[in-house]
C-alpha cells in the first residue's frame, strides 16, 4: 500500500503548483497526475458538469491504484469534493480547507480576501469554511475568471495580466484586509504581479498547505513511503500543446513529458452522431 502513487489531477497545469509542493515535502512518493486541458477552465461551468469531469478524472487515476486522491483544482473542491468522497473509498483532499487554515493562521486583522474562478465564488465554499473555523473573520470575495485563460495562454509576464490584476486587485487594497487567498491553483502563477499590486498583503498558496494536509493524511493512515529511491512520476493531459510544455518547465523547473488520453464524454461534450453512409453518386 505504501508504495501506491499519489493520485493529483486539475483542469490544467495550475495543479502542477500542488505537485512542486507535494515532491518538496514528499520526495519518495510517487505522482500520477492528469491534466484536462481539453475541457479547461472548469470556473465557468455548471456544477453538473464540474462533477462529471472530476467523476472522469478520478476513474481514470484509480487505474493507477493510487493510494489518495487530490483534487488540485479549487472549482472541482468547492462542487465536487463532497461527491467524490461519497462515491469512492479512498482517502482525497481538496484544497479549499488547507488554504482556510493557511489564511487563519497568516490573519493578524481578521480581514481575509478570497479570489477564484467564477464558480468556486460562486458556491461560497471558501466564507463557510472560514466562517466555521473562526466565526468572527470578515471576508471579501472577488472572482477573477480571466485569469486562467491567460495563465494558459503562458501571458504570465504580459502587461495585460498587470492590467487585468490591477482592475481586479484594487477593492482589496482599499478594504483593509490583510490576507488573501489564492483560490485557485493557477494563480501562484502570477503570484509576483500581484505582490506589486498588494505588498502589504500576505497572500495565501493553497498548494503549500494542501501538500502538508495530504502529508497529515497519509500519515495518519500509515500510507507515507519511505523508501529512498527516486519516484517515476507520469504526467498526463486530455489536450497536448507548446504551451503545457512551457508553463509545465516554468512550475516544475524542469522536463516535464506529458502523454495525451482521451476521457469518457461528459453531458457537455456528448458523442458526435454517427454519419449516416452516402450512396455514391451516379457518373455522368
Amino acid at each position: 500500500m505504501n508504495n501506491k502513487p499519489i493520485g493529483v489531477f486539475d483542469s490544467g497545469v495550475g495543479g502542477l503548483t500542488v505537485v512542486r509542493e507535494i515532491k518538496r515535502l514528499l520526495p519518495n512518493e510517487t505522482i500520477v497526475y492528469l491534466g484536462d486541458t481539453a475541457n479547461l477552465p472548469y470556473g465557468d461551468k455548471s456544477e453538473e458538469i464540474v462533477r462529471s469531469y472530476s467523476k472522469a478524472n478520478t476513474e481514470f487515476l484509480l487505474k493507477f491504484d493510487i493510494k489518495v486522491l487530490v483534487a488540485a483544482c479549487n472549482t472541482a473542491s468547492s462542487v465536487a469534493l463532497t461527491f467524490l468522497k461519497e462515491h469512492y473509498n479512498i482517502p482525497i483532499v481538496g484544497v479549499i480547507e488547507p488554504a482556510a487554515k493557511g489564511a487563519i493562521y497568516a490573519t493578524r486583522n481578521g480581514k481575509i480576501g478570497v479570489i477564484g474562478t467564477n464558480r468556486t465564488i460562486r458556491s461560497n465554499v471558501y466564507a463557510q469554511t472560514l466562517e466555521k473555523m473562526n466565526p468572527d473573520l470578515s471576508v471579501k470575495q472577488k472572482p477573477c475568471p480571466l485569469f486562467v485563460p491567460l495563465i494558459e495562454e503562458n501571458f504570465v509576464d504580459h502587461p495585460a495580466t498587470k492590467l487585468i490584476a490591477e482592475e481586479y486587485l484594487k477593492e482589496f487594497r482599499e478594504s483593509g484586509v490583510d490576507t488573501l487567498i489564492l483560490g485557485c491553483t493557477h494563480y501562484p502563477l502570477i503570484i509576483n504581479v500581484m505582490r506589486e499590486i498588494l505588498p502589504n498583503v500576505k497572500l495565501v498558496d493553497s498548494a503549500l498547505f494542501t501538500a502538508q494536509d495530504l502529508k497529515d493524511v497519509l500519515a495518519s493512515n500509515y500510507m507515507l513511503c519511505e523508501g529512498s529511491d527516486n519516484p517515476e512520476h507520469r504526467f498526463f493531459a486530455t489536450d497536448i500543446t507548446d504551451k503545457l510544455d512551457i508553463l509545465a518547465r516554468r512550475i516544475l523547473q524542469n522536463g516535464t513529458h506529458f502523454e495525451e488520453v482521451s476521457l469518457p464524454a461528459t453531458p457537455s461534450h456528448p458523442p458526435a452522431p454517427a454519419m449516416e453512409r452516402q450512396p455514391p453518386a451516379p457518373l455522368c
